[in-house]
């Protein structure tokens, strides 16, 4: 009787450990540091280039829209008499130019 109260108890230890130890490594990381001043920051790095994205931003398409440009690229590929994968990469550079052939 002994043996088997013993054993639930390593199990039920070894249980709330498992438990415990896997919340603290579902935790985020910590946040980088900031330094602290704003002014140390500037004087170090050169000023900030705007980001990529601004660059080349596209007017987001609605599905409509997005409809209208495949299918036009569909009917391109099909005047074409394109399969495989030469078709793929057709629509696809079809779709990226909004549906002019490029």
């Amino acid at each position: 009787m002994k043996l088997a109260f013993s054993n639930s108890v390593i199990s039920a230890t070894i249980l709330a450990f498992v438990i415990g130890n896997g919340a603290a490594f579902a935790q985020a990381p910590a946040a980088p540091t900031v330094p602290a001043t704003p002014a140390a920051a500037t004087a170090e790095a050169p000023a900030e280039a705007p980001p990529a994205a601004a660059k080349t931003t596209k007017p987001k398409l609605s599905p409509d829209e997005k409809k209208k440009i495949s299918q036009e690229c569909s009917a391109q590929a099909n005047d074409k008499k394109l399969h495989g994968k030469d078709r793929q990469k057709f629509r696809a550079t079809c779709i990226r130019h909004g549906g002019a052939a490029a």
